[in-house]
């Protein structure tokens, strides 16, 4: 039996920009998950609620595409993408990550 799981082809990567006063500042930027790997990008957010995420690569079975699910299932539970939250009949509200990545 196959094993459910949350599948994202976006997320968030932090990047850097110049500040006009000089030096740098980080910053979130929307990416495939593709694209950011391929950039080699290494911090990675949900782009709904700002919570972890791991990253799933391509099986070489012809499996999934490379994609990201949430790292905790509280975060999945109250994300309004998360695939626990979508399945949820009790009328929950969607929020932001109990512990957010900065």
């Amino acid at each position: 039996m196959a094993v459910e799981r949350e599948s994202f082809y976006q997320c968030e990567v932090k990047r850097r920009r110049v500040r006009a006063s000089g030096g740098y500042e980080p910053f979130w930027k929307v990416k495939t998950i593709a694209e950011a790997l391929e950039d080699n990008d290494t911090e990675f957010r949900c782009m709904n609620c700002g919570g972890a995420v791991k990253v799933f690569k391509r099986s070489p079975e012809g499996g999934q595409e490379t994609h990201i699910g949430h790292k905790f299932k509280s975060d999945s539970e109250y994300c309004s993408a998360g695939m626990y939250f979508l399945k949820a009949t009790d009328g929950r509200v969607a929020r932001q990550s109990s512990s957010p990545v900065h």
